[in-house]
């Protein structure tokens, strides 16, 4: 077999890359492969400038450098926005992989190793492959999608950006509970070098031991980055630590807005520019009106970062790639990528990919090494934190667990979406295309998923719950995919042929740019982000959107549990070899407060006896502390009550008493 990158495979029905001589104009003759001086010296510079980056101060440099570097090489797509994204998706599940390495070789996640590999197997590549290093030119509509998920990353980040002080912060923080915990798992993977489950002993050390076979990809991936950002100095601690946390977790929302953004231009195909603006104003405003923002306020960025890589394989797998290799590359990637991050994505999403393989079999056929290897692979690592979570952690359990019932504007974008996606499909101008045939079978996966998850919850005599939502987010994210499908509906400006007169051309186009006018004020207005109504998808009981009731907060009205902890934290340092635990005059507030401040003092595997119970009523919660906790322990008491309750617990036994210290805390009286 052929080891000749550059190609071109048969032009796959409806695929967006079909070579065009205006748009895609032919790859040029494969370049001559580098002479062995100039190799050895590029090879060499591949691990002088990280190592010249990082002694300035400067390898945050070095990502950007790798993702362009990649997006260079690689020839799919016509715009470097898909340029761009597909290197990105790529990075993200090799970078998962390779983790796995990473993990286990003497310089951990330090920037110049990881660095200096990384550009030494892009120089491999472009010598191997012949691809001398080339990009599109940027266009305005990689501008403008760039812009949009700028613009609404932003919004979201107003909040944290109006907040003056830690407390304040921390408090935005504190709104979603899981923010007590990806920190801690973020710290510790930073600081011991790897994935957990590989050394799941020393990991129970430093961490919850919940948090051990948790899924790690989002985790590690961004602890490998913060190092760059820190040019491999001191990892961040306390409120530092929560402060870089907080911007890897706005980061990565702002990647699940640009990967849905391209990925429904992708799955459009060729759009007039106009329609391909309204497009891109649809998505982001579909993205701020659903519940997806609620990701990003809850706490959940794992759930982000695998819906990201979900959204990016779901427009390839309804369109796929023109260059059959580097499909099968990206699609493996993806699975990967998915599999570290969030594994109750990967069963949809394998099944969306096995549909596209048989599908697409005959084709697969002239390139029988590549999918075998591929396959190989991805099938390897693919389902390794899966297969560790359920069979050695007993993760399984979880997803019948009972747990919050998805709010009613989840219903209303699953059925207000997917009525006008689906009854623009079955429009005469979509109905025949393969693309929409493609992208109703991912739907119908998506679909059926949810409902099976739905099935699991029933069954065990509860509503549908917590891991239902989740299915439910992955329905969303597929059908504001295809709100392609509308967009394509929009009338545009005719264009002048020699049997029709030549219209003046703003006349002409009046009545098509009034038309895309009036859609996207209804499409802002419906979403809630323009108007007094909290539009289509507003939450329950409340007139507003997750969006605009998150960036409208008021940041200087902290609540107790953050007041306590951030107090706690300044007074009082963690203790080696000793417990730090906050109780407070309600159960749930000490519970809370111990998470956040174990989280911040790096002790969450100290602490765990004292905060993973399931009593949260007191005085009973404070007596069970006191019984299950190891000696040294030291109590920071937050209020008269939880004094009285420890009091009450240690006349009931006095042996209570040894081992024990407690601290008084005075927090600033909340707003």
């Amino acid at each position: 077999m052929r080891a000749d990158a550059t190609k071109e495979m048969p032009a796959v029905p409806g695929g967006t890359d079909k070579p065009d001589p205006l748009v895609n104009p032919p790859t040029p003759p494969a370049a001559r492969r580098p002479g062995i001086g100039p190799l050895l010296a590029v090879l060499v510079a591949c691990w002088l400038v990280p190592l010249a980056a990082n002694a300035v101060h400067a390898a945050w440099l070095l990502p950007p450098l790798v993702l362009f570097g990649t997006a260079s090489l690689l020839r799919s797509g016509r715009t470097l926005l898909d340029r761009v994204v597909l290197a990105l998706a790529l990075l993200a599940g090799l970078t998962c992989a390779a983790g796995l390495l990473f993990s286990v070789w003497p310089w951990g996640l330090h920037p110049v190793p990881v660095s200096g590999l990384a550009l030494t197997v892009l120089t491999l590549a472009a010598a191997l492959s012949r691809r001398a290093p080339r990009l599109p030119r940027p266009g305005w509509s990689d501008l403008a999608s760039l812009a949009a998920a700028a613009l609404a990353a932003g919004y979201l980040a107003t909040p944290y950006l109006r907040a003056t002080s830690f407390g304040q912060r921390l408090n935005l923080a504190m709104v979603g509970e899981d923010n007590g915990r990806h920190p801690a798992l973020f710290d510790v993977i930073g600081r011991l070098g790897g994935y957990l489950f590989l050394d799941p002993d020393s990991a129970r050390e430093q961490i919850f031991s919940g948090l051990v076979h948790y899924p790690q990809g989002w985790h590690f991936t961004t602890a490998l980055l913060d190092g760059f950002l820190r040019s491999a100095g001191d990892a961040p601690t306390g409120p530092a630590l929560m402060d870089h946390y907080v911007l890897w977790c706005l980061a990565t929302f702002g990647m699940l807005l640009i990967a849905l953004i391209w990925a429904a231009q992708h799955v459009a195909g060729p759009l007039h520019p106009l329609r391909r603006l309204v497009l891109i104003i649809a998505v982001t405003a579909l993205i701020l009106g659903t519940e997806l923002p609620r990701l990003l306020v809850a706490g959940y960025p794992s759930e982000t970062f695998g819906l990201s890589l979900s959204a990016i394989l779901i427009a390839l797998v309804v369109r796929p790639l023109h260059r059959l290799r580097e499909q099968l590359i990206l699609v493996g990637a993806l699975l990967i990528g998915i599999g570290f991050s969030y594994y109750l994505f990967l069963f949809p999403i394998g099944a969306m990919v096995l549909c596209w393989l048989v599908a697409d079999r005959r084709r697969l056929r002239t390139r029988p090494g590549t999918v075998a290897i591929i396959a190989a692979f991805t099938a390897a690592l693919a389902p390794l934190t899966a297969l560790l979570g359920v069979l050695v952690a007993g993760q399984s359990e979880a997803l019948a667990a009972p747990g919050g019932t998805p709010p009613v504007e989840t219903y209303n974008a699953m059925l207000g979406l997917g009525a006008l996606v689906v009854a623009g499909i079955f429009v005469q101008t979509n109905r025949s295309e393969s693309t929409w045939r493609r992208y109703l079978v991912v739907l119908a996966v998506g679909l059926l998923f949810s409902a099976a998850m739905a099935a699991v919850n029933l069954a065990n005599g509860t509503q549908p719950a917590y891991y239902f939502g989740k299915t439910a987010h992955l329905v969303i994210v597929v059908l504001i995919i295809g709100t392609a499908v509308l967009a394509r509906l929009l009338p545009v400006p005719a264009e002048s042929t020699d049997s029709e007169p030549r219209r003046r051309p703003i006349t002409g186009a009046l009545p098509s740019v009034a038309t895309a006018a009036l859609v996207t004020i209804a499409l802002l207005v419906g979403t809630g982000l323009i108007g007094w109504t909290g539009g289509f998808f507003h939450r329950t009981g409340s007139n507003g959107t997750w969006a605009k009731d998150w960036a409208g907060r008021d940041v200087r009205a902290i609540t107790r549990p953050a007041s306590v902890t951030a107090a706690a934290y300044r007074a009082y340092p963690a203790i080696p070899g000793t417990v730090t635990l906050v109780v407070d005059k309600q159960g749930p507030h000490g519970y809370r407060e111990s998470i956040f401040l174990s989280a911040m003092q790096g002790t969450s595997g100290q602490t765990e006896p004292g905060i993973y119970f399931t009593i949260y009523e007191e005085p009973a919660r404070t007596a069970e502390i006191l019984r299950r906790v190891p000696r040294p322990l030291r109590l920071i008491v937050a209020d008269p009550a939880a004094q009285l309750a420890i009091d009450g617990a240690l006349k009931v036994d006095p042996s209570l008493r040894e081992g024990l210290t407690l601290v008084p805390l005075k927090p600033a009286r909340p707003r």
